[in-house]
């Protein structure tokens, strides 16, 4: 190929094969040093030729922002270049390069203003830096342009879902469904944006064709089963959550919600087998602490209780709340002075979370030990 060169110098496919053969003895920096040195000789067609195969060079050998300069020279040649637009958009979330791409695209915009691609790929680099209105508008000209650019619909959906518009994304999602195959993506995106609007039954409906289209994904069985606890319909949240865990039995997040099921319908001893779970897997999680000690407080086993609230103070470095369970539980079972103690130390590091404790027992507040307490830090706190 070399004595080839010092005959033709002017066949890009001599460059090209060099490169393979030097690509073949996995020499990439090599492959890309013939090519850059031959990009200048050439011109039109050819040299935006060699910048793709130099762009795949550069690509194997994981130099990405040098892919993202390649697509950017053919574009600057060649603005409409349909496969340098969609390559691009790639490289430019990969490489964080979006305000780069920003002006690169709208420079392609202000001389090719119906290119769908370029305002497709403008709005994604205004996404890449989470200023989603300004990307809903360029998503907003690509889809005036083709209204069955099904990326552009399904992007803004997201974009609108960031900004917690939830009835815009479901109007947009729905649009995808219309021009692209369904998928369990979509549904469940729209299940999200009715849960977050508080329309379980339509959260649900959508959360359910997500399943018909994907059996496998536990998740989607355990936000069924969310819809069904915002509603206290713990039946059916139980039996969704046991799908669930079928699949995944020790996620503690399946775990936590089956043993508040449990706790609401009275059958404590299980709520307790599913929370103890719950910190076994996960023994800094608060959550998990609090709703066992909760589940052992309400089935009146104090002991346990106090033994728990003991170890959650030191498995989670200390947390307050758990002194306050602890003097909730030394009420309970009849030791006053213990449990002052423990009130006024919890009191002295976190007086806020004194709700946590009338929370778990309300008629503690008709004790006046506890109110003076709470008085007297009250009177603390204004000096």
């Amino acid at each position: 190929m070399e004595q080839a060169e010092l005959l033709d110098s002017k066949d890009t496919n001599l460059y090209i094969l060099k490169t393979d053969a030097y690509l073949a003895l996995d020499q990439q920096e090599k492959a890309a040093a013939v090519l850059e040195a031959a990009i200048d000789d050439f011109d039109g067609e050819e040299k935006i030729d060699l910048l793709f195969e130099l762009a795949d060079v550069y690509d194997d050998y994981e130099n990405f922002e040098k892919v993202f300069d390649c697509l950017k020279m053919i574009l600057e040649q060649e603005p409409n270049n349909e496969e340098a637009l969609y390559k691009i958009c790639f490289w430019t979330d990969f490489t964080g390069r979006n305000e780069e791409g920003i002006r690169l695209h709208q420079k392609i915009i202000e001389e090719f203003p119906f290119n769908e691609l370029a305002w497709f790929n403008l709005a994604a680099a205004y996404q890449g830096l989470k200023l989603y209105e300004k990307a809903i508008d360029a998503y907003h000209y690509a889809v005036a342009i083709d209204d069955k650019f099904d990326y552009a619909w399904r992007n803004m959906g997201d974009a609108f879902l960031r900004l917690r518009k939830y009835k815009e994304a479901i109007e947009v999602l729905e649009k995808v469904l219309e021009l692209a195959r369904p998928e369990d993506v979509i549904y469940e995106a729209i299940g999200h944006c009715y849960d977050k609007m508080g329309n379980f039954a339509q959260a649900r409906f959508n959360y359910k064709k997500a399943v018909h289209l994907n059996h496998e994904d536990s998740q989607l069985h355990y936000k069924i089963a969310c819809t069904y606890m915002n509603e206290s319909n713990w039946g059916s949240a139980v039996k969704n959550l046991e799908i669930a865990m079928r699949m995944h039995r020790l996620q503690p997040e399946y775990n936590l919600a089956i043993g508040q099921c449990f706790m609401e319908m009275g059958k404590l001893e299980d709520a307790i087998t599913y929370f103890g779970n719950v910190v076994r897997v996960r023994p800094k999680n608060l959550n998990g602490w609090m709703e066992l000690l909760k589940c052992l407080y309400k089935a009146a086993l104090l002991e346990d209780a106090l033994e728990y609230a003991n170890f959650a103070y030191e498995q989670t470095d200390g947390k307050t709340i758990f002194i306050f369970y602890k003097s909730a539980i030394l009420f309970a079972m009849g030791k006053s002075k213990e449990a002052i103690l423990q009130l006024e130390e919890a009191m002295q590091q976190n007086p806020k979370q004194i709700k946590k404790l009338i929370e778990l027992n309300p008629s503690i507040l008709q004790n006046q030990q506890v109110v003076d307490v709470i008085a007297r830090f009250k009177k603390k706190r204004s000096i």
